[in-house]
């Protein structure tokens, strides 16, 4: 019986590294006995971990975009998993689904048929945010903002707006429980995610100009970094014109395969290119990430103790307590 080492401080962790601090764990048992193994040293580790590290909630609302303008790298998934895990350490935390798609309030089991209050009506009509948020059934500490159809046809009706880039600031910032200095009411929200379309168009540019840090998804295969520099161009162009305040502050890796050497590689050059920016924490490819959605779940709820939750659950302890130091 062997134990494989551990990785080091640099590589990233997924939840199959967790399930190498027990000596029980064999290298040589069938792919299914380690699976089984490792489904169970997870739901021990995540109940260890929440019974024993509590998250400090931040001075001031956080308000994060989730942005990736190429598609397919986990975006939404990743927006939907970190809310539900940051809600599960205890924070208050605000889902702005803002893609017409409205995958992230599939996700949440939140109703976004055509006619809801949503989105759409916060950035086109100026309603209030707090009408239009909804409270997620399976955390009360989650509430979300759906995203409809109407979205879709935002963009064209936005372009004869006055200040059309502000709006959703102006709708987050109207939000009572947005406390964006510190201090404000104690039931404020600690976090506000914004869940962004694949483009790089006006709701995108919304989202930038609304937050105060950039959460981008970089999936670990051979196209990982194709088109991000576009998108860090277009960061950049909105923190000199309109915007200052907005930092890239978290990259996360997603769909992180460590069986493979490209997948490390793909991990080495991301580092390489922007640092302490990277969470430690990979999200590892799962089935049961993928499967969740289709439940109306995260698979934070849906599979507690799968890999995939594991490490949903420990890239968003590191996001908050990576906040709490800065």
């Amino acid at each position: 019986m062997t134990v494989p080492p551990r990785p080091s401080s640099s590589a990233p962790r997924t939840a199959g590294d967790l399930a190498d601090l027990s000596d029980a764990y064999d290298a040589e048992a069938t792919p299914l006995a380690r699976a089984a193994q490792h489904s169970l040293l997870a739901r021990q580790s995540r109940q260890a971990t929440r019974a024993t590290e509590a998250v400090p909630r931040p001075r001031a609302t956080r308000v994060m975009v989730v942005a990736n303008q190429k598609g397919g790298v986990g975006k939404t998934t990743s927006t939907v998993n970190v809310a539900a895990a940051l809600a599960q350490l205890g924070q208050r935390v605000l889902v702005v689904d803002l893609d017409p798609q409205g995958n992230a309030s599939t996700a949440l089991s939140i109703d976004h048929h055509r006619g809801v209050p949503s989105t759409y009506d916060a950035l086109v009509e100026g309603r209030p945010l707090a009408e239009v948020a909804q409270p997620c059934a399976d955390l009360p500490e989650l509430h979300v903002v759906p995203a409809t159809i109407d979205l879709a046809g935002a963009e064209i009706e936005l372009v004869s707006v006055v200040a059309r880039e502000g709006r959703l600031r102006k709708a987050i910032h109207g939000h009572p429980r947005v406390a964006p200095t510190p201090g404000g009411p104690d039931d404020r929200f600690d976090y506000v995610l914004i869940d962004c379309p694949p483009s790089l168009g006006l709701l995108t540019l919304n989202a930038l100009v609304a937050g105060d840090e950039m959460m981008i998804p970089i999936q670990a295969e051979y196209y990982a970094l194709e088109g991000l520099g576009q998108l860090l161009e277009t960061v950049e162009m909105v923190k000199a014109h309109l915007n200052p305040g907005l930092d890239v502050s978290t990259i996360l890796l997603t769909m992180y395969d460590a069986r493979t050497r490209l997948a490390a590689g793909v991990a080495e050059e991301v580092r390489g290119h922007f640092g302490d920016q990277v969470l430690r924490t990979a999200i590892p490819r799962s089935v049961r990430v993928s499967e969740a959605p289709s439940y109306g779940q995260t698979v934070m709820t849906y599979d507690p103790g799968s890999p995939g939750a594991l490490s949903y659950f420990e890239a968003a302890r590191e996001i908050a307590t990576k906040g709490a130091r800065a």
